[in-house]
């Protein structure tokens, strides 16, 4: 996008100015200059990407392409004087400096001229742009029209009856909301994103005969993206008037917005009244709303229907709800599709066999979204009932989406959502469309890609990784990233991926602006250059690309069979920016690695390199390296040069019942100089490491291994000098090792992911200042004490994970009180536990219990019936009584776990891990 390469280029030539202004010389000028004609265009594109014409994407086209080349000239520049100017200290690099001397004054006067020409370029384009009008909407009437249009599609859904399925109990919950409670006026929030459903659900609960006796008067006003706070009230007013058969007030449309307000609090404040608000996208409408809707306390209710999770949770007052639609399970969303393929089978709307395989990959397409499922069975049921037609349909779904009428509803729906994006979110979403179709990717690894791509924008007060998280929280909170719960035995992070379909939107979007390009197989996307090139088949044809202008490399599925050309690949690569090379089939860099200059993202893991080059200290404008799970024992001393790194990410904890022994790296005993570190992980401690990593006080993770019992006092004096240290790891040697944090007066306030492996004596005694902390795990703890009524207290802790935490012949665990907040509770390698005990009150939020590896264990929890906002229960070699005990309908524990939704039981093949659902 055209703003996003503008605003990377302002930010790099920003941090010349501010940081090379040594090297920059004469070119300085002619920096400063495009610096400033850049942030004057870049206001401008802010406003005209609101607008959807093909006129301004020419010219937005133009800005983009005239910024990659003024990016090209300033990083080639950058290059060049690095290597000019890296010539070592004493006499002989004195003589170096006088003798490359005139070729620098060159380079600078080369450079300076292709800087005047490039200004003078966006200098004219600029010029041109003065014939587009941004700041009048009435002449880009497509905004308005498609928000309208958007908007009689809402509408149409609360007035027609589609055969949906699979909402009953979400509607049955909803209509008790409306007709139970208090009699205070109640907010009832329902959010998800564009098609998942929202106003179908609230539509049926609405038209409900009991909760329409149930309330004096009612209306349903649609709010959508553009809307006049005015025009609201005057349908509201017209509908409650019209439903009570009152004669609507003369002269409405003139009327004012005080008089409208004040004729609907007149007329609602002795009634009970039901109003539905629907498709409400801006945060302050509540605000502007609020008033004309009073609480006479006479139960009346308000629904409002949402894409945006931050108005859903908005405070809107006592006894509130909040509904998150979830999608169509399997069996429903087949059920819908075949309602619509096949409805005018003779044989019961029933899939042939020949095209089941194919209507099942397009219904799982879909991913339970029940406006796809609808628009893409309606659209099957018009084709011919041949395999042919249908995997044609199936193999250009993304062409189907873009062009084919029956779909553009889709479209329209979810392209609302992106549209409705600000300016700095946008290349965010559409960068997530690189990686392949259901690949789910760890949150930090997205931010820490958006921070290399120039994504981020700089905040005060703020470091690059909080203003992309806030930035993933945004997105996800849009509804438009998926994220999963995974049970996680170790500390790791938050994975998220796109809905199949808004991927094929941000794939049609992608592709039309030329933002990236996905190789999929030779002939594919050939000729095109792109800045951003993801590729899911690799093979010998790709070397063959023209690949000058790529920043971001990405690769996936390597067939490992097969050779990688590395050496031939990083040679067309001057300028990279972004590499990975994830599982790729390498097993050593080349010595000229240090070439790649302008490298901000490196990622090697699972391939098999053992070193790494000498020349790897010139990547200087590294940021973040992952090594997970290379073969590389050591890291060079030069590693300590890379001033810009940020994120060193060597090793993961495998997820293990028994002690499993992370494997650290080594690293530089001076590695505390690298000062803008954020993320260390993992590595071998020994003394000089644990006493250095004190001065790492900007550091937010930490992960170390092969600590030992005399290394007590050293890492506690450190840890307590991290005031800003969010995760730590602590590993001792093997499982004999006694992990010694006793000297620890009080962890870090912002700590909130701890994990301890290896042996306690005792509980700390610091456990109980952690105030903060969200995530815990004890592994191989075998503590002689219960360590439940020490954990029970802590405020905010929502994930607990013991393995094999305590060695005392207990054979029952209590939970009598306290884990107010605990989400996830995973125990896992208690051989002897036979019972446990759950009081009613505990744990209230509970959402997901694993019950791992505990052989004894005859039945499910004694109070696992309290837990009613359990959603899943995991088993895992765990006793044939328990099982049974669940699966036979006439059990006392099958009463117990009837609210369970998700009931999963693994267990060991000699194939490896199979899973049986007990639900």
């Amino acid at each position: 996008m055209a703003e996003a390469a503008v605003g990377f280029l302002v930010q790099t030539i920003g941090s010349l100015l501010e940081n090379e202004a040594a090297l920059l010389g004469a070119v300085r000028s002619e920096i400063s200059e495009l610096k400033l004609e850049l942030e004057s265009t870049r206001s401008f594109l802010r406003d005209a990407d609101k607008f959807q014409n093909d006129g301004v994407r020419v010219w937005m086209t133009q800005v983009r392409d005239a910024a990659f080349k003024a990016e090209d000239i300033i990083d080639e520049f950058m290059y060049q004087i690095d290597c000019l100017t890296r010539v070592g200290g004493g006499f002989k690099g004195f003589l170096r400096r006088v003798i490359y001397l005139p070729k620098e004054l060159s380079l600078k006067h080369r450079t300076s001229i292709k800087l005047q020409r490039i200004k003078a370029e966006i200098k004219a384009i600029a010029e041109r742009s003065k014939r587009y009008s941004f700041g009048n909407i009435e002449e880009f009437p497509s905004t308005r029209h498609t928000s309208s249009w958007a908007q009689n599609i809402s509408e149409s859904s609360f007035f027609t009856e589609d055969d949906v399925v699979g909402i009953e109990k979400e509607k049955d919950l909803l209509i008790k909301w409306l007709v139970d409670g208090e009699m205070q006026r109640t907010v009832i929030s329902v959010w998800g994103m564009g098609g998942s459903g929202k106003t179908t659900l609230v539509s049926k609960a609405y038209r409900d005969r009991n909760v329409k006796r149930h309330f004096d008067c009612s209306a349903w006003i649609s709010v959508s993206q553009s809307y006049d706070i005015g025009d609201l009230f005057r349908r509201m007013i017209e509908e409650f008037f019209n439903g009570e058969e009152e004669l609507v007030p003369t002269g409405l449309s003139s009327m004012g917005y005080i008089m409208l307000v004040k004729i609907l609090i007149e007329f609602l404040q002795q009634k009970r009244y039901v109003v539905v608000l629907d498709d409400v996208w801006d945060n302050n409408f509540w605000r502007q709303i609020n008033v004309a809707l009073p609480d006479g306390r006479h139960g009346s209710r308000i629904i409002i229907t949402t894409r945006k999770e931050d108005i859903a949770s908005y405070p809107y007052g006592v006894g509130g709800h909040v509904l998150h639609p979830k999608p169509l399970r399997k069996t429903d969303a087949w059920t819908l599709f075949c309602k619509k393929a096949f409805c005018n089978n003779a044989s019961s709307a029933q899939c042939p066999p020949e095209l089941e395989n194919l209507a099942r990959a397009l219904v799982e397409k879909c991913e339970g979204l029940p406006l796809a499922i609808v628009a893409m069975g309606s659209l099957m049921a018009t084709k011919e009932k041949s395999e042919l037609k249908w995997r044609a349909i199936s193999d250009s779904l993304n062409w189907h989406l873009s062009n084919n009428p029956m779909l553009e509803v889709v479209k329209t729906i979810l392209f609302l959502s992106f549209n409705d994006l600000p300016y700095y979110l946008k290349n965010c979403f559409l960068y997530c469309c690189l990686f392949p179709e259901n690949r789910w990717i760890a949150g930090t690894k997205l931010v820490q890609l958006w921070m290399a791509e120039g994504f981020v924008e700089e905040r005060r007060g703020q470091t690059p990784e909080e203003v992309g998280k806030s930035y993933l929280k945004e997105l996800i909170s849009r509804s438009l990233i998926q994220t999963v719960k995974k049970n996680q035995i170790f500390l790791g992070p938050k994975l998220c991926k796109l809905h199949d379909l808004m991927r094929e939107i941000a794939l049609s979007i992608s592709e039309r602006d030329n933002f990236c390009s996905i190789y999929h197989q030779p002939g594919i996307n050939e000729g095109r250059r792109t800045r951003h090139l993801s590729v899911h088949t690799v093979d010998g044809t790709l070397l063959c690309r023209d690949m000058s202008q790529v920043r971001s490399f990405l690769a996936f599925n390597f067939d490992t069979s097969s050779t990688f050309y590395l050496n031939t690949l990083l040679s067309s690569f001057g300028l990279i920016r972004v590499l990975d090379l994830k599982d790729a089939p390498i097993d050593n860099l080349p010595k000229n690695f240090g070439k790649l200059f302008n490298l901000r993202y490196l990622s090697l893991r699972g391939t098999r390199i053992k070193e790494l080059p000498k020349s790897f200290e010139r990547l200087r404008n590294l940021q973040t390296l992952d090594l997970k799970r290379t073969e590389v024992k050591a890291l060079p001393r030069g590693i300590v040069k890379l001033q810009n790194l940020r994120h060193l990410i060597t090793c993961s904890a495998a997820e293990n019942e028994e002690f499993t022994q992370v494997i650290g790296i080594q690293v530089p005993a001076d590695v505390w100089k690298l000062k803008n570190l954020q993320v260390l992980s993992c590595i071998e401690a020994n003394s000089d490491v644990v006493k250095g990593i004190g001065s790492l006080t900007q550091i937010k993770k930490i992960y170390l291994t092969k600590v030992r019992e005399e290394d007590e006092l050293p890492l506690c004096a450190s840890i307590e000098k991290l005031e800003l240290l969010c995760g730590l790891l602590v590993m001792v040697t093997d499982e004999e090792e006694t992990l010694r944090m006793d000297a620890l007066s009080s962890p870090p306030s912002s700590l909130r992911k701890l994990a301890l492996i290896g042996r306690l004596k005792n509980v700390p005694p610091w456990f109980c200042k952690l105030h903060s902390i969200a995530r815990l795990h004890l592994h191989w703890s075998r503590l002689p004490e219960d360590p439940i009524p020490h954990l029970s207290v802590l405020p905010k802790l929502k994930h607990l994970t013991l393995v094999n935490a305590y060695d005392n012949g207990k054979v029952k665990l209590c939970f009598n009180e306290g884990f107010p907040e605990l989400q996830q509770l995973s125990l896992v390698l208690l051989p002897e536990l036979i019972e446990i005990i759950i009081s009613e009150g505990v744990m209230p939020q509970l959402r997901c219990l694993n019950l791992h590896v505990c052989a004894k264990l005859k039945a499910v929890p004694q109070g696992i019936e309290h837990l009613t906002k359990l959603e899943e229960l995991d088993l895992k070699d765990v006793s044939e009584e328990l099982i049974k005990g669940i699966e036979e309908e006439e059990s006392i524990d099958r009463p117990r776990v009837k609210h369970i939704p998700v009931i999963n039981y693994y267990f060991k093949t000699p194939s490896g891990y199979n899973c049986e659902s007990l639900s």
